[in-house]
């Protein structure tokens, strides 16, 4: 009777112990699914960013086009933007380092447009303006939720005893999405009044 209750025991505990597994492994690969969809929204708001700039670029360039340098400027970061996002093993760090120099020019290619009166009452100009603004405004929101899902999953991967189910299984290490160039931490004014 003893070794039965020794072994009904130790079934229990081996059961408990693989519904706490199976538990703790399944709230990992939840987290790092959040993650991964918090990038994708990233990823989509990028995409619209991109897909806009070379119109501002061409609308700029039709009143101001002896700005050649800052046109450039923005023509070079969103192709080295482009080239780092359509990378397969580009992380995080990465494209924040890139989105913080597209942004950069960005800026600038807004600052010069300040100075073509004609260029601000453009209605081509004033739409793009305003998809910019509201594209920026969703790659922040995007970036927010991203950052809040990679930390709550980081949180469960470090915290002990998910932490030994998180190294059995290589649950990896995620980045947050951060502009390293503090210039670029602010998206670009787009607003002309």
């Amino acid at each position: 009777m003893g070794w039965l209750l020794f072994f009904g025991v130790f079934a229990a505990v081996v059961v408990v112990v693989a519904l706490w597994l199976i538990a703790a492994y399944n709230k990992l690969v939840r987290l790092r699914v959040d993650a991964d969809n918090g990038w994708s929204q990233i990823d989509v708001q990028l995409k619209r960013r991109y897909d806009l700039i070379p119109n501002l670029v061409e609308t700029v360039k039709g009143y101001a086009s002896h700005e050649k340098e800052t046109l450039d400027a923005v023509i070079s970061a969103r192709a080295k933007a482009v080239s780092v996002h359509d990378a397969s093993n580009a992380g995080a760090k990465e494209m924040g380092m890139a989105e913080g120099m597209l942004t950069q020019a960005l800026g600038r290619l807004i600052a010069v447009a300040e100075a073509y009166p004609d260029l601000k009452a453009n209605t081509n100009f004033l739409s793009l303006q305003e998809e910019l603004s509201s594209t920026e405004n969703k790659i922040g929101f995007a970036r927010q939720h991203y950052n809040d899902t990679v930390g709550r999953y980081e949180q469960a991967r470090m915290s002990f005893p998910v932490n030994v189910v998180a190294g059995v299984f290589n649950f990896a290490k995620r980045d947050y999405f951060e502009v390293t160039e503090p210039a670029a931490r602010e998206a670009p004014k787009v607003s002309f009044s």
